[in-house]
């Protein structure tokens, strides 16, 4: 009788570790809100062992509060085990175009990106101001001595300005403004002042465009940031354009090497203006109708694992259609570019480029007839996988961006 109580003390011991284990793993993929449409309760595709612990409770609240309120729901394991009590915000269901077709991006920044250094031959030897003065590669140059700077221009002006008296530099490093001193050397080649640094001011390429809200005129793509070649750093915008592009090549993916799309500006006519570049993705204004399918946006716990379709572009300038399976749908917020793991599954696809290749980024993707998200990496050890982000995280920083331009 003693041998058999350890036993069935063991085995509930491993049982009670093990229920443990899953309230830590599922509390950790829960966010701490959801977006609900008027009317239905929460439910969770990815998750189907979690559902709310008062059923009756939850169903009468969805109910009774209308778009725009809120309510608190806490989740259970089984519907028994609590986890979590989250916020669940009410909201109408939205409808956007659906694009998939390329667009060029033509970005000015603000202030001027710190991309190399170059030693100044002086009178008295070799050295590098800027570098001495503690400046780094991927640094946002925002004034010198008190004057604004939005380009090689301006800081070029700025240094000569100074001459050989030190310049007060105003800099941004990782969001954080600092202050350092250098003073510009005579370079012995053309008598000019110099600091032994190179920037950029702006940035052009090619992405996919997402989709078009035709209630605000707000557009979204990419599904990351435009980050500089060379440092990595997100552009920080000044002002940008987006403008038709024509696909005319691509390179197919092998691993190690993602691939790209090769395009070009059908046109140097803007057919809409850039007013962020988000962690998120590129937004801003349409300045005329640029097509798309109507669909539902998808609230993220709708999504689920299996087959799924992604709408992009590999020759000229109209988008198909192609199959994808969701491999992976993860909620938490922590990293909003990979909430999703997609792989490539349709054939003509696959022998085209590979799969995923760079310039697919912002296809969307769409699932049970809904969007339910966009294309943003390419897994570059294996180029018939690749991350996506959640059509409702876009969807909610193009509606924050129409809001401040509506403010502003």
């Amino acid at each position: 009788m003693r041998k058999f109580l350890r036993r069935a003390a063991a085995l509930l011991l491993v049982l009670g570790m093990a229920i443990l284990a899953m309230v830590g793993y599922t509390f950790s993929r829960l966010p701490d809100t959801f977006l609900v449409a008027e009317g239905q309760t929460l439910t969770i595709a990815p998750m189907p062992w979690v559902r709310a612990a008062d059923q009756s409770e939850i169903a009468r609240q969805a109910s009774a509060v209308p778009a725009g309120g809120s309510y608190n729901t806490t989740l259970a394991l089984w519907g028994v085990i609590p986890v979590k009590t989250v916020r669940t915000v009410v909201v109408d269901r939205r409808v956007v175009a659906v694009c998939g077709m390329p667009f060029g991006i033509k970005m000015f920044s603000d202030g001027a990106l710190v991309v190399g250094f170059s030693d100044i031959r002086s009178v008295s030897g070799y050295c590098n101001p800027a570098r001495e003065a503690g400046l780094e590669m991927g640094d946002w140059i925002l004034s010198v001595n008190g004057a604004r700077i939005t380009g090689n221009d301006d800081l070029r002006k700025a240094i000569q300005e100074s001459g050989p008296d030190p310049c007060t530099v105003v800099y941004s490093r990782d969001g954080v403004q600092a202050v350092t001193t250098f003073t510009p050397v005579t370079d012995v080649s053309d008598g000019s002042f110099r600091a032994g640094v190179w920037v950029r001011d702006s940035s052009a390429g090619v992405g996919t465009l997402t989709f078009v809200d035709n209630t605000t005129g707000m557009f979204a793509g990419l599904g990351h940031s435009i980050s500089d070649v060379d440092t990595g750093e997100s552009i920080a915008l000044r002002s940008g354009e987006i403008v038709p592009v024509e696909i005319i090549g691509y390179e197919a993916g092998r691993v190690g090497d993602p691939g790209q799309l090769k395009g070009r500006f059908a046109s140097q006519i803007a057919v809409g203006t850039v007013l962020g570049n988000d962690a998120t993705g590129v937004y801003g204004t349409v300045r005329t109708l640029l097509g798309g399918q109507d669909m539902t946006v998808a609230q993220a716990q709708e999504v689920e694992e299996g087959p799924a379709r992604i709408l992009t572009t590999i020759e000229g300038s109209e988008p198909k259609w192609y199959q994808v399976e969701i491999e992976q749908v993860t909620l938490s917020r922590q990293d909003p570019n990979r909430n999703l793991v997609l792989r490539v599954t349709d054939p003509g696809l696959l022998a085209a480029t590979g799969g995923i290749v760079q310039g697919m980024s912002g296809s969307p993707i769409v699932q049970n007839g809904r969007l339910v998200g966009a294309v943003t990496h390419v897994l570059v050890n294996d180029p018939t996988r690749g991350y996506g982000i959640f059509a409702e995280t876009m969807l909610e920083m193009a509606d924050q961006l129409a809001e401040q331009k509506m403010a502003g």
